[in-house]
């Protein structure tokens, strides 16, 4: 069985694992149940893929989404690795082709929906073509606690019993409660080889901003940010279109996408948002696990998320390839209020819906949070050794300040209407504003009237709003959306707690003032970067394929700032193995150097190792012995095949040498060959 190193570099293109990857391969490649934490971005998927082609058998990967799925097929397969996928959105002849590939025994991985395990027939199918192993993508998706619960990944465990064959899950979002749910459905309980890879992405720069216009932020951060595939995510459908509509206006180029588009439409934007350079969709969360493609540079969210791990996940699809990216999260007050009337009408349980609660305050905690946002978000993760420089509060310490009086005034003013009241009104009683409102209720008459002078509106319904995040109040779904406090409210209004406040100083286009990431090349290598990206999109067109299914942007940055001069040279760029070396690399190479490199096809099986130097010098060895040491023989010569089988030898001697060439070839370049040989090992 060739060896996982070998098939990093020969398969997939890369001379060493990620962080992490190498202990989670050797464990699922040896038979263990695994479960895999690791960051969106961080490779999970070789770590699934590359054991299937060290094991004997079908490895079935169970996955969530259609697009994703058929992604990572193309990319297995345009690496020259047997795998298909069983959808609804097959074509008759994918489906044909899959079926052919089992009973042929050359498919190596098939990936199938969770929503196929509902059908009798699957398992027993599952167990008829060989099935040796089970890898579950996403597999939070399995937890009532995760963000976006799949009832049928609970036939999985029932798949993995029936089968009798090791489990590999995998996610990049799992607090401890989906751990747990995650072990109980899949494992049985039984605990797993467990791996938490960490849930920082260092290459992401985390921002948020209070909202202000937000339709103006969303194109200022755009604007600056033009040229570059980026994601918009909206509270609605409507916003959707309306943005996506307004980023056109402004000169971007931005299609919109939701639930209630039709399926085929739905499919459209999707494939357009892969298969496009510089293109932004404007989404609901209806768009996202899908999301494989590894060059979005910005995440903006238009609407705060509904929780922390929807947060981190939804931000996690920009910068997959490592290279740096962007993000902007808005919120406002509005936001705050939905989302808790949204917990507090839902049907759960009293249970869930505080723990719902507690996830929101953890975003909330974020939004608002006084000091780096990376050591904010990472500890509700459990992870304390922080480092971080790439987040708004680092490039500009916020401006703190003791709040203690303002909260506790508005505090009174709620009390004091006995909290039937929202922010609008509580803000006029502490300004000393007489409306009708007011005059009616007889509010004008309470100490707390006019005490707030010391602030205009805006800065009150920050502080309101601040409050919110530090879940000192809450609005009251039984009183239509009336401000209550909350217990942690309560040392603060009696004098025994002080509380820190932003002094909120909002901007006129918040997300505008930080430019958009630095440039991926250096000005002298951005024009043979751009003719690189061509060249790959107009190979992309032909194969109607994504682009980066052909050459990630990291592969091709590696290739302008090298600018490697051959096959060999061009092997050594990270991403580029065996069978993309020999599908691209000459077309790649013409790019680059102006002219195609001209090879032998069983050299170019060689390029990038070491036996195609030996291969090399035993074609000038040939050359110089062609008509023997006196040059007066009859011609003679090894095929290029033989000279290859020459180059791998190991441990070669007389007799393997007269053996590989036979007795005529061996008399004339067995010595020659030989001293090549032991000179190179």
């Amino acid at each position: 069985m060739t060896g996982a190193a070998t098939l990093l570099r020969d398969v997939f293109g890369f001379d060493a694992f990620r962080p992490g990857q190498q202990a989670i391969v050797e464990a699922v490649t040896e038979g263990q149940n695994v479960l895999a934490i690791m960051p969106t971005g961080g490779g999970k998927s070789l770590c699934f893929q590359l054991p299937a082609l060290m094991r004997e058998g079908v490895t079935v990967v169970i996955s969530p989404l259609i697009a994703l799925m058929r992604d990572q097929v193309r990319s297995l397969q345009e690496a020259g690795v047997g795998a298909g996928a069983l959808t609804s959105g097959n074509t008759p002849e994918e489906t044909d082709a899959v079926w052919e590939g089992l009973e042929a025994g050359t498919l190596r991985l098939l990936y199938m929906a969770p929503e196929r395990l509902a059908a009798g027939s699957a398992i027993g199918m599952l167990k008829r073509v060989g099935v040796n192993m089970i890898a579950v993508d996403e597999a939070h998706c399995v937890s009532q606690w995760g963000h976006d619960f799949r009832p049928d990944y609970l036939r999985i465990g029932e798949l993995r019993r029936t089968l009798n064959v090791p489990l590999a899950a995998f996610t990049a979002t799992a607090d401890a409660e989906t751990q747990a749910e995650i072990i109980q459905k899949l494992f049985d309980g039984e605990a797993p080889t467990s791996f938490l890879g960490g849930f920082d992405r260092p290459n992401i720069h985390l921002a948020f901003a209070a909202k202000n216009k937000p339709r103006d932020q969303i194109l200022s951060f755009a604007a600056a940010r033009k040229g570059q595939s980026g994601i918009v995510y909206c509270g609605t459908r409507a916003k959707t279109e309306g943005i996506a509509r307004a980023l056109r206006e402004a000169g971007q180029k931005a299609i919109h996408y939701h639930g209630g588009m039709e399926a085929e439409d739905r499919r459209i934007a999707e494939r357009q948002f892969q298969q496009e350079d510089g293109l932004i969709v404007c989404a609901t969360v209806a768009f996202g696990m899908g999301v494989d493609k590894p060059d979005i540079r910005w995440v903006a969210h238009a609407d705060l998320p509904k929780s922390i791990e929807a947060y981190y996940q939804e931000i996690g699809r920009a910068g997959r390839d490592g290279a740096p990216a962007e993000t902007l999260t808005l919120f406002g007050p509005d936001d705050i209020r939905l989302r808790r009337s949204q917990i507090d009408e839902g049907l759960a349980p009293p249970e869930r819906r505080a723990a719902d609660h507690a996830r929101l305050n953890a975003l909330l905690g974020l939004a608002e949070a006084l000091e780096c946002r990376r050591k904010t978000l990472l500890r509700y993760f459990d992870e304390t050794e922080v480092t971080c420089g790439r987040c708004d509060l680092c490039d500009t310490p916020a401006d703190v300040f003791d709040g203690t009086t303002a909260v506790r005034k508005a505090l009174s003013a709620i009390l004091r209407t006995e909290e039937w009241f929202g922010a609008g009104h509580l803000i006029d009683i502490l300004l000393g504003v007489e409306t009708d409102k007011v005059k009616a209720r007889g509010h004008a008459s309470l100490p707390t009237f006019g005490v707030g002078g010391e602030y205009d509106r805006r800065q009150w319904q920050a502080v309101f709003r601040q409050m919110m995040g530090h879940d000192l109040i809450r609005p009251d779904p039984e009183r239509h959306g009336a401000l209550r406090m909350t217990d942690a409210a309560l040392p603060i209004l009696r004098d025994k707690a002080k509380i820190s406040l932003r002094r909120d100083t909002i901007k006129a286009a918040g997300g505008s003032r930080r430019p958009a990431v630095k440039a991926m090349v250096n000005e002298e290598d951005a024009p043979l970067l751009s003719a690189l990206k061509a060249k790959r999109r107009g190979l992309a067109e032909a194969a109607k394929v994504p682009a980066y299914i052909i050459f990630t942007d990291r592969t091709l940055i590696e290739m302008a700032e090298t600018r490697p001069r051959d096959l060999d040279a061009m092997a050594g760029v990270s991403g580029v193995g065996a069978k993309k070396l020999e599908t691209y690399g000459r077309a790649f190479l013409e790019v680059i150097n102006g002219e195609a490199a001209a090879m032998h096809p069983t050299r170019r099986k060689l390029a990038g190792r070491e036996a195609g130097n030996v291969y090399d010098q035993l074609l000038q060895v040939q050359a110089d012995l062609t008509r023997g040491e006196a040059g007066i023989d009859k011609r003679l010569s090894c095929s290029a095949s033989l000279l290859a089988k020459v180059a791998q030898l190991r441990n070669p001697d007389e007799s393997a040498m007269e053996r590989l060439l036979g007795q005529r070839r061996a008399t004339r370049f067995g010595p020659a060959f030989l001293d090549v040989l032991r000179e190179a090992g």
